[in-house]
């Protein structure tokens, strides 16, 4: 597994390769933007002028994009994935996406020899740079066992969740609590705000406390400071609620929280706002911008 075919180079991507170059994989690039690649051409990484081409005698073919339909069409389209992939090799789709897909993508691997394994991550920008993801697994025991070594380059917790999709129902669950999470967080620094207090001394009280986690770690001293820059966009996480919301209908439950927050981040997409950060939740609550 030394070759390495790598779709997708944006703020996640970014970090994920450069990690694989570090650690010797010969790592072959594409990108819909040339230009959001070529940082790491000049780092070592390989440009390949389509999804089929970076495929082509690859020993894994990992893919990081944007949307469902990105990945349909990476893996699916005439210059996609499959019209070049060998068999024997290994297929890990990183995107957050919907289960169905992954599903479809393992199937019709199956059909050619082909190893496939779901494997969406949470930690943001910081975990992809740092190597610090988690990376959640869905697909056959022994593809996930085969591909640990190279996915232990990119994360710290790795956890085999199940068949397919399972490792995207698991990121499911992972964006459901995030959503209560960073609205809570939000409405709270909003309340500090209100009350007179010292927000940075807020934060330092109760961040250690039954209040902490990791979104209020990474999100709220960039709220403190006014940073909307994206370490996930607000985008991005539309569309990972949007799946859940579809996944958990069709199960006949109704997530009040989930599209309580889905509904205040549709809001400021409207308004333009959706290349921040999620941590601009916060501006939902501005006085100057009422929603």
């Amino acid at each position: 597994m030394k070759k390495i075919g790598f779709i997708g180079t944006g703020i996640m991507g970014r970090g994920m390769i450069r990690n694989l170059i570090k650690q010797g994989y010969a790592v072959y690039v594409y990108n819909r933007t040339r230009s959001k690649a070529l940082p790491l051409t000049e780092e070592g990484a390989v440009w390949c002028d389509s999804p089929a081409e970076c495929a082509k005698n690859k020993d894994v073919v990992i893919t990081m994009v944007g949307y469902p339909k990105d990945v349909a069409e990476v893996y699916f389209e005439t210059n996609g994935i499959f019209t070049t992939v060998k068999k024997g090799s290994y297929l890990i789709d990183m995107t957050t996406t919907s289960p169905k897909l992954s599903e479809k993508i393992y199937a019709e691997a199956a059909k050619r020899g082909v190893f496939a394994l779901d494997a969406p991550v949470t930690g943001g920008d910081t975990g992809a740079k740092n190597g610090t993801l988690s990376i959640l697994v869905g697909g056959d025991e022994k593809a996930f066992k085969d591909c640990l070594p190279l996915l232990q380059v990119m994360g710290k917790n790795i956890v085999y969740e199940g068949p397919a999709g399972a490792g995207q129902h698991t990121k499911m669950v992972n964006q459901i609590m995030i959503a209560g999470t960073v609205a809570g967080m939000c409405e709270a620094i909003c309340y500090a705000q209100k009350s007179g207090l010292d927000l940075q001394r807020v934060l330092d009280g109760v961040s250690k406390g039954a209040a902490g986690s990791a979104q209020v770690d990474s999100l709220a001293p960039r709220i403190l400071q006014g940073d909307f820059q994206p370490g996930f966009y607000i985008k991005h996480f539309i569309k990972d609620m949007r799946i859940a919301d579809e996944e958990s209908s069709s199960r006949g439950l109704h997530l009040n929280v989930l599209n309580e927050v889905l509904d205040m981040y549709l809001k400021l997409m409207a308004d333009g706002e959706g290349n921040l950060g999620t941590q601009a939740l916060v501006k939902y609550y501005d006085d100057d911008d009422p929603y």
